[in-house]
């Protein structure tokens, strides 16, 4: 059974390219992906992910808002009790704020000109199958 990911965009940004490349190649990589659109709330990716029983959900933003989104999405994940979903993100994230993101429960951060086989090789490796 192929690993699922929700890929999803928090937030009001409206620019997607980097999430829909990333979708892509997770998807050409042999995994399931389930893309969100653009301007999702925290509870709408949560309701995403555990619905569609993803093992992991990647968030993609530009907009500055990741301090507030990201962890958002893992508090959601965790009172659901989705506590496996690994929760991964990219875009334009200054590095100071990697690692308060990792202490927030983001799993990995993936900033811009990350290749795409390195985010592929971590999911494979990072995201538990339940088959």
């Amino acid at each position: 059974m192929a690993i699922r990911v929700v890929v999803a965009k928090p937030g009001l940004d409206g620019h997607d390219r980097g999430a829909k490349v990333v979708a892509r190649a997770l998807r050409d990589a042999g995994m399931e992906v389930i893309y969100t659109g653009l301007h999702q709330t925290p509870e709408q990716i949560v309701s995403a992910a555990l619905q569609e029983d993803a093992q992991a959900v990647g968030l993609s933003i530009h907009s500055g808002a990741h301090l507030t989104l990201f962890p958002k999405v893992v508090r959601l994940l965790r009172e659901q009790g989705a506590d496996d979903v690994v929760v991964f993100g990219g875009g334009i994230i200054p590095d100071a704020d990697i690692p308060v993101l990792e202490e927030q429960g983001i799993a990995a951060v993936f900033t811009p000109g990350t290749p795409m086989k390195a985010i592929t090789e971590w999911v494979a490796t990072n995201v538990p199958d339940r088959s």
